[in-house]
């Protein structure tokens, strides 16, 4: 017989602090006894013979102490919020240990890799002055569109959002105004406004992560090519592996290693990608830098034989901007682990405001809060933190590189081209290990960007059959994911051209969902400044999305035209 459902605690209001003066005993403990002037004006009447006398009152009992306890705790906390049993079957919600530094790590390494080498790419179409403002402004955007993500994460007393479709469903059932349900134990959506959510942020979302996959396949199996290549060198063996080969064997070192259950147990991994990213995009800028640049190198944007081939091209290479910048589909999982540090420290915190709550969500823990420590502080200074990291490689990189090669890059991004024009004046040791540290950069990558999907999977299971994932239905899962990727990645092996479309194609997840979840979810004065500044962007974003997949798709299409579908160089 299947057990029934637990019920989940609703928001408890807190009692108003205005209701009941308080002072504080020598313990630090709060009285409600009033003050000595509040005392005198009160026509309240206290029995004070001895027929009721003050050791048989609550005052001095126990029971009085564990009330006052509670009173206090409920003014400070404001509510009280339980987690969802589901939460501790998934993959990013599963382990609940981590701390600041596991959340620095997640997002140095979602936020910096691979797309950082294909910016000089996009400034071979842009030029100069085009590429330096659009990769300005795309980086300051999305700066204000984290920070809209960080305050949304506890914009509901008692309820923390931790993944990005659960603050869309949220947002868009506010649009639709209708009541935000459960999923309930058969899994399907309750309203009109939850598909809305699901079918704007969850497709996007899975389109990143495995695009994203497909991308770092490429990327990592044509990096590990050229590594045998260098290392080897003239003892190469006649026949080496092909591309596609190649490809297979970066494939089967991400799903080993994807086998890692949650999001906890590859902070190790994330750490290993940020450190991997930021020094080999230190190197590829600096290599290329130091070295002579080609003779018959020139600055001029790469002509197209026609106008409307010009302007598809210049589309594309603003994709490649906006998919440098991929990455606010992991901001709310990731934020999950700053949260947890304070759990571990005993502070607790969460946002007051008053704002209209919701009537189910996934909680993040039971983890209630004051207003002196609102949880999106110290998540907001973090994320500056490595959003500064992140500029010192970007900015480099797109610019160092484009210096370096001008129009001469190749599609393939900084590290083909510093391969192709200086394999033989830089010391093969120091290629080799640049080349390295992209390929662990590449597999750490996969894993954090895969685990939304993983998620996806998984809760969609657990979701249907009320039970966890057993651990072959968890490979299963991984390996069929990974394998997919796999096979997109030898039927469109065209890097650059997929990157443009993929930052098309996703850019409203990171520039134009969070401006509209914040005019839904925080309603800002209609016709204000914030009302208009936040609707402006949501629709330029949209605007650009569109213009930005259309000129992916036909970059796409030219490459297919030339390199031809299935077949890798």
């Amino acid at each position: 017989m299947d057990e029934r459902p637990e019920t989940e605690l609703v928001s408890i209001p807190a009692t108003p602090r205005m209701s009941t003066p308080e002072i504080l005993t020598p313990s630090g403990q709060r009285s409600p006894r009033p003050s000595s002037k509040e005392a005198k004006s009160s026509t309240a009447w206290t029995p004070t013979s001895l027929i009721s006398p003050r050791f048989l009152s609550p005052i001095g009992t126990p029971m009085k102490r564990v009330l006052v306890n509670m009173k206090g705790y409920l003014e400070e906390v404001g509510h009280l919020t339980k987690l969802n049993p589901q939460d501790a079957w998934l993959p990013i919600t599963e382990s609940r240990n981590g701390n600041a530094h596991y959340a620095a790590f997640h997002n140095l390494n979602a936020g910096v890799g691979f797309q950082a080498l294909l910016l000089p790419v996009a400034f071979a179409f842009l030029g100069w002055s085009w590429g330096i403002i659009s990769l300005t402004i795309a980086y300051f955007w999305q700066l204000y569109t984290l920070w809209i993500l960080v305050q949304l994460h506890e914009a509901v007393p008692g309820k923390r959002y931790n993944r990005y479709v659960e603050l869309a469903q949220a947002a868009f059932v506010q649009c639709t105004g209708e009541t935000y349900y459960d999923y309930g134990v058969d899994g399907f959506l309750s309203s009109s406004g939850e598909r809305l959510g699901v079918w704007l942020a969850l497709f996007p979302t899975v389109y990143l992560s495995a695009g994203t996959a497909t991308a770092l396949i490429l990327i990592g199996g044509e990096t590990m090519k050229l590594f045998f290549q260098i290392v080897c060198g003239p003892l190469c063996s006649s026949n080496p592996l092909s591309t596609v080969e190649w490809y297979l064997v970066f494939t089967s070192l991400c799903i080993v290693l994807s086998q890692l259950p949650n999001l906890n147990s590859i902070a190790g991994l994330s750490l290993i990608g940020a450190v991997t990213a930021i020094t080999y995009s230190t190197m590829v800028w600096v290599l290329s830098v130091s070295q002579q640049r080609p003779p018959s190198i020139s600055y001029q944007p790469l002509s197209s034989p026609s106008f409307s081939a010009s302007v598809f091209s210049i589309m594309n290479a603003l994709g490649i901007v906006a998919f440098a910048f991929r990455g606010h589909n992991l901001a709310m999982e990731i934020q999950v682990w700053s949260s947890n540090l304070v759990v571990m420290l005993g502070r607790v915190f969460d946002d007051l405001r008053t704002v209209k709550e919701f009537d189910w969500i996934f909680f993040q823990a039971t983890m209630p809060s004051t207003f002196k420590h609102p949880a999106h502080v110290p998540m907001w200074r973090g994320a500056k933190v490595a959003y500064v990291f992140i500029a010192m490689c970007l900015f480099p990189v797109a610019i160092g590189g484009f210096w370096a090669y001008g129009n001469l890059m190749p599609q393939g991004g900084i590290l083909g081209a510093l391969y192709a024009f200086h394999s033989h004046d830089i010391p093969r040791g120091l290629l080799a290990t640049t080349f390295l540290l992209v390929v662990c950069n590449c597999l750490s990558s996969f894993q954090i960007y895969s685990m939304p999907v993983f998620d996806s999977f998984e809760a969609g299971y657990t979701s249907r059959t009320n039970r966890p994932c057993s651990i072959w239905v968890r490979s299963g899962f991984r390996v069929f994911y990974g394998f997919i990727s796999f096979f997109i990645g030898v039927a469109l092996p065209f890097l650059s051209s997929l990157a443009g479309l993929l930052g098309g194609l996703t850019l409203p997840v990171t520039f134009a969902y969070p401006c509209f979840m914040w005019v839904l979810i925080k309603k800002p004065t209609k016709f204000s400044f914030n009302w208009y500044f936040n609707w402006t962007l949501g629709w330029l974003g949209v605007a650009f999305s569109l213009a930005f997949s259309i000129g992916g798709i036909w970059s796409m299409v030219n490459s297919g035209l030339k390199l031809k579908f299935f077949k890798p160089n």
